[in-house]
């Protein structure tokens, strides 16, 4: 029996359909020790803002995120760097390696709207499209709570749309276009235990909130070793370490998830916003670094 945390056959499923399930990553331990863990890194980075559902924007009443947790709050980042993670979504992209280009913490209140369909890859200034993501439910996901749904394939026709869900302006527009109108997104429960991986160009979105408890969800997003930035537009990922367009995507800020040594965690770096990053973290989606 192999050790590996995932099959060819998994595999070939992520390449054909653009996101797939991996049963068992997480024992039940780690399940409710990660998940307190990013639990109170959310009510930390949230501390200051006490606006009501209702108050907020479209965007913010999807769900609250919390990116790059593992910078200021240790605990979470054995979690981020999960080795068995990190490997499974190395085989499934058959990249050599990987790195982060973030994480993220995607909390959905009791009573949050719906997330607009939209693909990833558009919102990062890279053109290397051997990316993909984890999403970790922590008490599972499902139709009830707003588990996800993605349109199967659409990683694969040649399909590259911004979606403006920062508005939420476009509602469902992009299920229009005639390269996937017509395939029905399918919504997938995840148990317990299991992650989640889809592509980052296939087309997904999130039901709404129904289920009376927060929809505890935590995310890894890789990109494939030796992408370079090839846009200008404002991304803390890149702007933070000050990389420029044309120049590799390499920085602490980055760091290889896979291979590396298990329990070789990364240092997280000390790297301030920029301006433009302070005027837009006043509700605590970015860490503040003095």
């Amino acid at each position: 029996m192999s050790d590996a945390p995932v099959s060819e056959e998994l595999i070939e499923q992520f390449e054909r359909d653009g996101f797939v399930v991996v049963p068992g990553l997480f024992t039940e331990s780690e399940v409710e020790s990660f998940g307190r863990a990013v639990d109170a890194a959310v009510a930390d980075r949230s501390r200051n803002d006490q606006r009501a559902l209702h108050e907020r924007s479209p965007y913010e009443q999807s769900f609250r995120q919390c990116i790059n947790l593992w910078e200021d709050h240790p605990e979470v980042l054995p979690l981020t760097f999960h080795p068995k993670i990190s490997e499974a979504a190395t085989m499934l992209a058959r990249a050599p390696a990987l790195r982060l280009w973030h994480d993220q913490a995607l909390y959905k209140e009791a009573g949050g709207r719906y997330t607009e369909p939209h693909q990833d890859q558009p919102y990062w200034p890279m053109d290397e499209t051997n990316t993909l993501s984890a999403w970790i439910p922590f008490d599972g996901s499902t139709r009830d709570n707003g588990c996800m749904g993605y349109v199967p394939g659409s990683h694969r026709v040649g399909l590259r749309r911004f979606v403006n869900i920062f508005t939420a302006d476009e509602q469902v527009k992009i299920l229009e276009d005639p390269k996937i109108e017509g395939v029905p997104p399918v919504y997938v429960e995840v148990p317990r235990g299991s992650v989640a991986f889809h592509h980052g160009l296939t087309v997904h979105m999130a039901g709404p909130n129904r289920s009376g408890r927060m929809r505890r969800v935590h995310t890894m997003i890789y990109f494939r070793d030796g992408a370079t930035r090839t846009k200008p537009y404002v991304h803390p990922s890149v702007d933070r370490p000050g990389i420029k367009v044309g120049e590799a995507i390499s920085s602490d800020l980055t760091p290889i998830v896979w291979p590396r040594a298990i329990g070789d965690w990364p240092k997280p770096p000390r790297m301030p916003l920029t301006p433009v990053l302070e005027r837009l973290n006043a509700h605590g989606a970015l860490p503040t670094i003095k």
